[in-house]
């Protein structure tokens, strides 16, 4: 799996969970061709040089799935703090289909996003913030679709949430309802 520079000096690491990627993974999932330690050291090495070269700072986030286990956030986390990533975006679109189970469109490729992701997001924050105790800002995203969706990621260790889905459905009026049940 490449990893790929932008004009703009951006560093791209394609997911897992898109379509047409499943044939790259081993029989573990991961992709045997990428080796996270050099690509994480790649991103802040030239994130670095851009700094340099430009006189601005511009943070790195690294997005994550939520279908990892209890290990695989663990290592994640130490990574995190070992290349100084600047945030952590959790999380990504699922694979797994257990929440829809049953309904139309439910065996459709690709990831799924909104109130299907919600739980499984909220365990991945919650296990990112025991292990990074606070030295990685960790950005809650995946079923956000009203105030208490937003306060229940804060609650367990998001420093930010971050609206997709639930935007799209509700509106600015989801936004307002955040902010009000999170002041």
């Amino acid at each position: 799996m490449p990893v790929m520079r932008t004009s703009k000096g951006n560093v791209t690491q394609a997911a897992r969970n898109k379509s047409g990627m499943k044939g790259d993974e081993d029989k573990k999932g991961k992709f045997p061709v990428f080796d996270e330690r050099s690509a994480l050291s790649a991103i802040k090495l030239r994130q670095s040089e851009l700094a340099q070269q430009h006189g601005k700072y511009v943070p790195i986030a690294l997005k994550i799935a939520p279908d990892l286990d209890d290990a695989q956030i663990a290592a994640i986390a130490a990574l995190l703090m070992m290349h100084r990533i600047d945030a952590v975006i959790a999380t990504n679109t699922t694979l797994a289909r257990d929440a829809v189970a049953g309904l139309p469109y439910a065996g459709e490729a690709g990831g799924l996003s909104g109130a299907p992701v919600r739980a499984a997001s909220t365990r991945v924050i919650a296990a990112l913030a025991h292990h990074l105790k606070n030295e990685v800002p960790i950005i809650g995203v995946g079923g956000i679709l009203s105030g208490a969706d937003a306060q229940e990621k804060i609650a367990a260790g998001a420093s930010l949430v971050q609206l997709y889905t639930g935007l799209i459905y509700r509106g600015p009026a989801l936004v307002r309802e955040c902010v009000q049940r999170l002041a």
